[in-house]
């Protein structure tokens, strides 16, 4: 199949279709493969963008400085959006390779971002990036203002389970003045973490 054919099929209303296209756009990628990808994010067939967003993640780490740039600059938000998931889908298909310093670097300045499609998206991408992200998840918590931007860091926290995660969890459990539901957060967080840890060591 040529490229052209690969992209057709990623619209395939057949899921398995879909999938042998992006492996196969993975494996026969040249200079215009990510580009292209990456043009797609915005668009309004939502099966062709999520198709998208998971082929760049089986390309993995080549396309994570090509996803800073419109995760960062876009004026679309669902491009923005995308993108983060985009970002996500790489860690999670490339565990063993360590995620790119900008990658990690555009998800942090991605927090910031005032629409919470991307800045959620963004926390979802770093806890999945686990250990090598858990200093900008912390420092976040410490910084961020946003209720449901800490509630998505607690909850981002739990899934890195790292023991330095799991005492700032305690500390907002134990700390009065924060958010109610933040605190609530960080109570099942903490359940939840302890659980993980129980199951690794089992």
């Amino acid at each position: 199949m040529t490229q052209d054919e690969l992209f057709q099929q990623l619209k395939h209303p057949n899921p398995n279709l879909r999938e042998r296209a992006m492996l196969e756009l993975a494996e026969i990628q040249d200079e215009t493969t990510i580009p292209r990808l990456i043009s797609i994010l915005g668009d309004e067939d939502v099966t062709y963008r999520r198709a998208a967003v998971k082929a760049l993640g089986v390309i993995g780490p080549d396309a994570t400085v090509p996803l800073v740039e419109p995760l960062l600059n876009s004026d679309n938000v669902t491009v923005r959006g995308s993108c983060a998931k985009a970002l996500a889908q790489i860690a999670v298909n490339h565990p063993d390779v360590p995620f790119p310093a900008e990658g990690l670097q555009g998800l942090k300045t991605g927090l910031n971002d005032p629409n919470p499609i991307v800045n959620i998206g963004c926390v979802m991408a770093l806890g999945e990036i686990g250990t090598p992200a858990l200093d900008i998840l912390l420092e976040s918590l410490e910084t961020t203002d946003n209720v449901a931007l800490a509630v998505t860091l607690v909850n981002a926290l739990a899934t890195v389970g790292d023991s330095r995660g799991a005492d700032v969890l305690t500390a907002i459990v134990n700390d009065e003045s924060a958010d109610s539901y933040v605190r609530e957060s960080a109570t099942s967080a903490l359940s939840r973490l302890e659980l993980v840890n129980k199951y690794k060591r089992g």
